[in-house]
């Protein structure tokens, strides 16, 4: 297994099949169809090049199986925080420890970046991510806000995790 930067070299359509096989296995209950039947395949991951976004890539045996994007948090309130954008895995991956990896990835990336603070961002109904990220020391702050995807207002929870101090 490797988990590195994304490179100029790195096909977008793999990225974007990772975000949009995740995201139909992860929010088939939550997000509407229709959301999911708009999106052409291939246009999935037009997010990760706005600016200050770092994207990493997880490969186990030269196939790309993960990715995730990191930045400095976009949250006005939160300009201490590095904020974990997201993380994806294929399907056929989750539940074995991969998603650990690149959870720890990206909190490495974040505190060699100089936070001692993180959050994210998950969706409330997204019981899986919620637990996942709970087994694995995030902690929810209770903080939330309403976002619409596909037409439908769902409520994101804020998870956060503060390094010890040394």
């Amino acid at each position: 297994m490797e988990i590195r930067y994304m490179t100029p070299d790195d096909s977008l359509l793999e990225i974007s099949n990772i975000y949009e096989q995740s995201w139909k296995y992860a929010y088939h209950n939550i997000i509407p169809q229709s959301f999911f039947d708009s999106i052409p395949t291939g246009c999935w991951a037009g997010g990760i090049s706005r600016e200050g976004m770092q994207n990493l890539v997880m490969l186990e045996d030269d196939r790309m199986i993960g990715t995730a994007s990191i930045c400095k948090s976009r949250c006005a309130q939160y300009p201490e925080y590095g904020e974990i954008v997201s993380i994806y895995l294929l399907p056929d991956f989750i539940g074995q420890g991969y998603g650990k990896h690149l959870l720890q990835a990206c909190t490495a990336e974040l505190h060699k970046q100089g936070f001692d603070r993180i959050l994210l961002w998950v969706l409330a109904k997204n019981t899986g991510a919620r637990r996942f990220y709970e087994k694995n020391g995030l902690i929810c702050s209770g903080e939330s806000r309403c976002d619409n995807i596909g037409g439908k207002e769902l409520t994101e929870i804020m998870y956060t995790f503060i390094f010890p101090e040394h």
